[in-house]
């Protein structure tokens, strides 16, 4: 990469680490030039081991020379942390995410390789704020076979069984297909050899493959509105050029260049790539945007459902989909603990039969509720969780409340009253109710033996208004209005009190003021 001097400095750039939920993720960050790029990783890879290979080195020196370079290694891989759970897409955006901060990128070009392209475009649509364009370089919105049969889909984790049992010996299969000119070369082969051992390990790298099966981005395409480029070799075997294709016709204003080359990997053989590439980088970067700060989200659920943005409500048209919204909600309701997938599926999908399509469709619908929350999201492969140190809710702030007058003021409805029928709500709207009626008694008995008859009543009419068959709070209110003497108030609070029992089928003892 060069110096300020101009000479070529073959120094291979430190490992820094971003701390990301639960691992850290390695990255390097190297270049001086006028755009900032940060590449998603492919299937596995070692960012500190690849500069050995001359080829991958001068490819580096290359980015350098137009661009801030920032690239990482997924967990679970390369120099990250290898003793973690191999992410999903979902996880992974958040994790790139994590390496954007701890490098103090507020936004960049997105450069997304082989399998790490579907998490580039996911990103950008989840957090298109941050993204100045996108690039795809051998990639697409799905990185393995879609729309296959299961008998297809069961021969094919067969042969990728045999790929991971094979990796990191000298009858690996990666190389034909990842750099096919070079098979020949002795010295190339003996590298690669030991370059797939310190990448990851073989059950690794299965299960890396095995999640490619079922990541499919396309439904999001046409929401992409950034700069976009796909750079593709035409004898790619590996994601064939056609995949290319088929995503660049669907975003809308995407360019799609086609290089001859049978290498999937962009450092093998035809580099002609490197020239577009720097001439998207360099010559589309927005001029004085604002800086990128961080929002103050907060989400109303008693009594309505709104988020708000900096004091702004998001309007209805910004989820996109009233699924969008039910996730939302369905994470609410289960206040920062995890929810299972499959739960989620059956909320959103319920007469959905093909459980292979369903991790992609809610990935999609994740995308949609970060982008309105500008995050707030906790995935992994089995779970979704809201994230309450990203988000603010009025209904943690009911739980947290030690005083029934902040409760009562917190309490502005039922929990999602437009979700009745739901259990998962009601189950939440009972304890909301519960708390909000057990604080505002027990500070109305404060008031009450501190004489303050007139602010009793006032709270224990919200309880009765709240819940009209709480009989204890009916006796009560007629009690502390009786006290404050408002003897005629008193007998109106009394008079309902006998109406709500009566629907119950239970007696009242007649009003005596004495």
């Amino acid at each position: 990469m060069p110096t300020a001097d101009g000479t070529a400095d073959t120094t291979v750039p430190p490992i820094r680490f971003a701390q990301a939920r639960g691992a850290r993720l390695a990255y390097q960050d190297f270049g001086n030039g006028p755009a900032t790029v940060v590449a998603v990783p492919p299937l596995a890879q070692n960012i500190e081991a690849a500069w050995e290979w001359p080829a991958i080195r001068s490819m580096h020196e290359r980015f350098a020379s137009f661009s801030r370079w920032v690239h990482f290694d997924k967990r679970g891989t390369g120099a990250s942390d290898r003793r973690v759970r191999i992410p999903g897409i979902d996880e992974r955006v958040d994790d790139f995410r994590a390496v954007m901060d701890a490098a103090e990128i507020d936004r960049a070009f997105v450069y997304g390789a082989s399998e790490g392209g579907p998490m580039a475009l996911l990103f950008a649509v989840t957090y298109p704020e941050r993204v100045e364009g996108i690039i795809l370089h051998g990639s697409g919105a799905h990185t393995a076979p879609v729309d296959i049969t299961p008998e297809q889909r069961a021969e094919l984790r067969e042969r990728m069984r045999l790929s991971a049992d094979l990796w990191g010996t000298a009858e690996s299969r990666l190389p034909a297909a990842l750099a096919p000119t070079l098979i020949d070369d002795p010295d190339f082969m003996l590298w690669q050899e030991r370059y797939e051992r310190v990448s990851a390990d073989s059950d690794s790298l299965y299960e890396l493959m095995d999640i490619s099966l079922s990541v499919d981005v396309r439904p999001i395409l046409s929401q992409i509105t950034l700069p976009t480029l796909l750079l593709h070799a035409t004898g790619d075997r590996l994601v064939p050029v056609e995949w290319g294709r088929e995503t660049a016709d669907g975003i809308p204003g995407a360019t799609m260049i086609e290089y001859e080359s049978d290498n999937h990997a962009g450092w093998a053989g035809n580099r002609e790539w490197l020239d577009h590439l720097e001439r998207f980088v360099t010559g589309t970067v927005a001029p004085n945007r604002p800086p990128v700060r961080a929002r103050s989200v907060h989400i109303t659920t008693l009594g309505r459902f709104t988020v708000s943005v900096d004091g702004a409500d998001v309007p209805t048209s910004s989820w996109g989909s009233r699924r969008a919204r039910q996730l939302c909600k369905r994470l609410l309701a289960a206040r920062g603990w995890p929810v299972p997938r499959e739960q989620l599926f059956e909320l959103l999908w319920p007469d959905e039969t093909d459980m292979s399509k369903l991790g992609s469709r809610l990935s999609v619908q994740l995308s949609t509720v970060r982008r309105v929350l500008g995050g707030g999201i906790n995935a992994t492969r089995e779970a979704v969780a809201l994230d309450l140190s990203e988000v603010s809710t009025d209904l943690e702030a009911l739980f947290k409340a030690e005083d029934g007058v902040v409760a009562a003021g917190l309490y502005g409805g039922e929990f999602l009253p437009d979700d009745p029928d739901e259990p998962w709500a009601e189950t939440v709207r009972v304890a909301a109710r519960a708390q909000t009626a057990d604080l505002v008694r027990s500070t109305a008995a404060t008031f009450r033996s501190d004489g303050r008859h007139g602010d009793a009543a006032d709270l224990l009419r919200q309880i009765v208004t709240m819940d009209r068959y709480d009989d204890l709070a009916h006796e009560l209110l007629v009690s502390c209005l009786v006290e404050a003497g408002d003897v005629a108030a008193a007998r109106d609070a009394h008079d309902a009190r006998v109406r709500a029992m009566a629907e119950l089928d239970i007696d009242v003892a007649p009003f005596n003021v004495g």
